[in-house]
């Protein structure tokens, strides 16, 4: 599956926006911040991370709906896809 150059822009900017919160909490740990500030950092970059795993999933479902008989992938294939995020 191929990922049009839009959506790649949109996942690469997600991507390293979560590198750059990444980077963030690994600075709060070196400066020993509290725990609290580390654990709401560490939920945005994990949410970061699968708001563009979800997009490159979704942009597979799309492209095997508008595909029809040319699907880039099977059903099986895209559900095993997706629950390797949950």
């Amino acid at each position: 599956m191929e990922i049009d150059s839009a959506i790649s822009r949109d996942v690469l900017l997600r991507l390293k926006r979560a590198r750059g919160q990444l980077d963030g909490v690994i600075n709060m740990i070196e400066d020993d911040r509290s725990c609290g500030e580390i654990v709401t950092q560490l939920a945005a970059v994990s949410k970061a991370l699968n708001r563009a795993g979800f997009k490159v999933v979704a942009t597979g479902l799309k492209q095997c709906w508008e595909d029809g008989d040319k699907a880039p992938m099977t059903p099986e294939e895209l559900e095993k896809l997706f629950l390797s995020l949950a």
